[in-house]
């Protein structure tokens, strides 16, 4: 067991946390005011490689391991819980559904602009009535048989909507998941490569006012006899529901990277603030009762760090890695919760009001156990796992 990071890995990690602290904290407060996309900051992560960090060079990837890419977002997301967001939902979904499941034309075509930053991405599985439970999904799309010649082409055509859809109305490359056998159940759903600007029938409903997470648009969207060369599916139809539960399994990853930086964030305010302020004749960190706290609040940023990097390792060496990729994003969104929590109560009065940032972290934090497979859905996995 080796916890030291590489040389690469130590300059990746110095590199974004330099971008973090010179260009992203200064903004973060502004981003989450206004709710507006961070567009240069966006163009910025990816001029540093890491719209692509994982994916080989040929496909406009910077080629890193795992572990890098989830130091990376740690990074960005100790800056911007949004930006963080929005960067995850690129790479960990979009971007690997295209190098994982995409042909070799379908990888350079939409996966390159991807891994270069010059387009962004997003991944469409979520419905009204279908969130955890997947093939709840409405969304249909019917193949419509090309002419006659041999090389004629067909087409699905797409109808229905999606909803909780991160980077949903920026995005130039949407993977859309639909129902291509209705009666098939969970064996009857599809993925496609959606292209808004080039697709008539692609409509942004609007963007949700959320609790947190501001920055990173997270949109409703409707299709209306949405046509889509057969070309752009993903693997072979009916493989959509595996796809998605494969990507997804990656994504707890990341999302527990998110966890980590955004728990980092408040550990690190509320640290300052301890030493900074004064009662009683004596800087408030002095007090056990608050040392302890930041004793705690350390230890489980540590704890969830550990998870994070054996998820990551599994991944990287070739094996099954769905308990621990459920434990690391399970563990990081809660303890994210529970540290900025403590932040707020370190910070007092201060925590509560938006002239410091203890309670921005606190909103950020709650979407951890929301999306990408809940709290409830993820201590399933790992039951069900242990169980064996």
């Amino acid at each position: 067991m080796d916890f030291s990071l590489s040389q690469e890995q130590r300059q990746i990690r110095d590199a974004v946390a330099e971008f973090v602290d010179e260009e992203v904290v200064p903004q973060a407060a502004e981003i989450d005011e206004t709710d507006e996309f961070p567009a240069d900051l966006v163009e910025q992560i990816g001029e540093l490689g890491i719209m692509g960090a994982p994916f080989p060079e040929e496909y406009g990837g910077s080629g890193l391991d795992y572990h890098s890419y989830a130091i990376a977002l740690e990074e960005i997301s100790r800056g911007s819980g949004g930006l963080g967001t929005i960067v995850a939902a690129h790479v960990s979904l979009a971007g690997n559904m295209l190098y994982e499941f995409g042909n070799e034309e379908q990888k350079q075509e939409f996966l390159t602009p991807l891994a270069e930053g010059s387009d962004i991405g997003a991944f469409a599985l979520s419905e009204p009535g279908a969130g955890s439970d997947v093939p709840a999904m409405e969304t249909e799309a019917k193949y419509e048989a090309g002419g006659t010649g041999d090389g004629d082409a067909g087409e699905y055509v797409l109808n229905g909507g999606k909803l909780w859809i991160s980077n949903g109305s920026v995005a130039d490359t949407v993977v859309v998941f639909a129902k291509t056998d209705p009666e098939a159940g969970n064996k009857g759903i599809s993925s496609f490569v959606v292209r808004p600007d080039e697709d008539e029938g692609f409509h942004v409903e609007g963007t949700e006012d959320k609790l947190g997470d501001k920055g990173c648009p997270t949109a409703e969207l409707r299709f209306d006899d949405l046509r889509i060369p057969e070309d752009r599916q993903l693997g072979e139809e009916g493989e959509g529901f595996v796809q998605a539960l494969k990507t997804l399994n990656g994504g707890r990853i990341t999302i527990a990277a998110r966890g980590v930086g955004i728990a980092r964030a408040a550990l690190d305010a509320a640290s300052e603030y301890a030493t900074e302020r004064e009662q009683f004749d004596q800087p408030i960190g002095e007090f056990q009762a608050i040392k302890h706290k930041i004793a705690d609040m350390d230890t489980k940023v540590q704890a969830a760090k550990l998870l994070m990097h054996r998820a990551a390792d599994r991944k990287i060496r070739g094996e099954s890695y769905v308990k621990e990729a459920a434990q690391a994003k399970l563990y990081a969104s809660e303890i994210s919760r529970e540290v900025a929590n403590e932040g707020i109560q370190i910070h007092g009065g201060y925590g509560y009001v938006k002239d410091f940032p203890a309670e921005r972290f606190y909103r950020d934090a709650k979407l951890n156990e929301i999306y990408e497979g809940t709290s409830e859905v993820l201590r399933n996995t790992i039951g069900e796992r242990v169980m064996e």
